[in-house]
């Protein structure tokens, strides 16, 4: 296999699975990959928070083990390490564990039944770039939810928020679908205005697109508040802009320059 596109001399991942035949499998493969560095822990909060004490990672690849620990793993390696993708690996998932893991900080959802692994090595690479990686099944579950339930405050690990109020109302218009025509009417200002706030939203929180930014609301909101006082939109199909895979039968989509209709 070639060395992965775009990536670093090694990306440092941290594969944290309890079920010691699965993990040494899985090491295995992942260490006769060019550029990766691979290190194994069990699966518990406890031996992933050593783990990460000890040494720095990029990645860490969290196992669910069908235990009820996962999303209190995941909540805590998000709370202690924000800086670090998590890619939850599943054996099946279904609406609710992919909002829930969405919410609690994973950047990245693979599904092992039926994926190739190389489809696993791209996962981390898009990961590591700073990028989500889910399937189009996983993006309309957490659209979904995001116009049910508009993002409340955005904020970081120590609660405080990151965007003034104006911002966090373009969030909001933004994470229903409307594009910068209609948010201007709403608020009364340019349309100029509304890309300026965007960029300032975009370069605060370290996103690059509109998919981004609602996915990042939606991972990090706070307290709840009352959402603006106007009607939800459905977000049609091409409203993602999602870039397939190089093999077809990936089944995969990463999100790359993702847009809301403008």
């Amino acid at each position: 296999m070639k060395p992965l596109p775009d990536s670093p001399d090694f990306i440092c991942v941290l594969l944290a699975d309890s079920n010691q035949t699965q993990s040494q499998l899985m090491s295995s493969a992942l260490r006769r990959q060019p550029g990766m560095k691979i290190t194994s822990c069990r699966g518990e909060l406890s031996a992933c928070l050593q783990a990460l004490r000890s040494a720095p990672f990029d990645i860490v690849l969290l196992r669910d083990d069908a235990s009820d620990q996962l999303m209190a793993t995941l909540r805590g390696l998000h709370a202690g390490h924000p800086h670090v993708g998590v890619i939850v690996l599943l054996d099946s998932y279904d609406r609710d564990l992919v909002i829930t893991a969405m919410r609690a900080g994973a950047r990245g959802l693979f599904c092992l039944a039926g994926q190739p692994f190389r489809a696993l090595c791209r996962c981390i690479s898009v990961v590591h770039q700073g990028q989500f990686w889910a399937n189009a099944e996983q993006i309309s579950y957490v659209m979904e939810a995001l116009i049910s339930a508009p993002p409340p405050r955005v904020i970081n690990a120590k609660g405080e928020g990151l965007l003034t109020p104006r911002e966090e109302q373009v969030v909001s218009w933004v994470s229903e679908g409307f594009g910068n025509r209609e948010i201007a009417q709403h608020l009364i200002i340019k349309e100029n205005t509304v890309k300026k706030y965007l960029l300032r939203i975009y370069d605060k929180l370290g996103v690059s697109n509109r998919v981004e930014l609602v996915l990042y609301a939606f991972a990090h909101w706070g307290a709840e508040r009352s959402a603006p006082s106007h009607a939800k939109r459905t977000l049609v199909p091409e409203a993602l802009e999602l870039r397939r895979r190089e093999s077809a039968d990936e089944n995969l989509l990463g999100l790359h320059c993702g847009r809301i209709p403008s």
